[in-house]
């Protein structure tokens, strides 16, 4: 439970407020006045084609960096990240940087980084990552990635998939 006045920002956000990604309240098709909101009904098909945004698959790499931790430590916080987020492909570390890489789907790259960038920050007390800083995002679109590969720049699919040392 937290302690602040009624409608206070939690600290450190500076009045701004982060959330997920979700598929939005027209998911369904169920909404069905127009976006005027001047009480006029359209087709649920209608209004979904032009509410929804279609959400597509982008490449994260996100580098943190800090104080020199035990290995063993690291390797720990980063297995019980993967574990709660089974979306996370694989994870390099030593014991003063990391490399998490994994695949994101949000409606555009905006919504990609702001995921990525929560990351590390909100599963720093339940994995018990280290209390580093990120240092470095790379987000690109699913066709960027695969174009990258085949042309031999860029880092290879992620594999072996999970925490492994550099």
């Amino acid at each position: 439970m937290r302690r602040a006045r009624p409608g206070a920002a939690p600290r450190g956000t500076s009045g701004r407020a982060l959330t997920s990604v979700g598929t939005g309240a027209d998911c369904d098709g169920s909404r069905t006045a127009d976006r005027a909101g001047d009480g006029r009904a359209t087709a649920p098909e209608q209004t979904a084609r032009e509410e929804r945004t279609p959400s597509k698959l982008w490449h994260i790499t996100l580098s943190v960096s800090g104080d020199a931790t035990p290995l063993k430590e690291v390797r720990r916080g980063l297995e019980q990240l993967a574990h709660d987020h089974p979306f996370l492909l694989t994870s390099r570390y030593a014991d003063d940087h990391a490399e998490i890489r994994y695949w994101e789907e949000a409606r555009d790259l905006h919504d990609a980084a702001a995921v990525a960038l929560r990351l590390w920050g909100e599963h720093r007390s339940t994995a018990r990552l280290p209390p580093w800083k990120i240092v470095g995002l790379e987000v690109i679109d699913r066709e960027t990635y695969h174009q990258r590969v085949a042309e031999g720049y860029g880092p290879p699919p992620a594999a072996p998939v999970g925490v492994h040392p550099y």
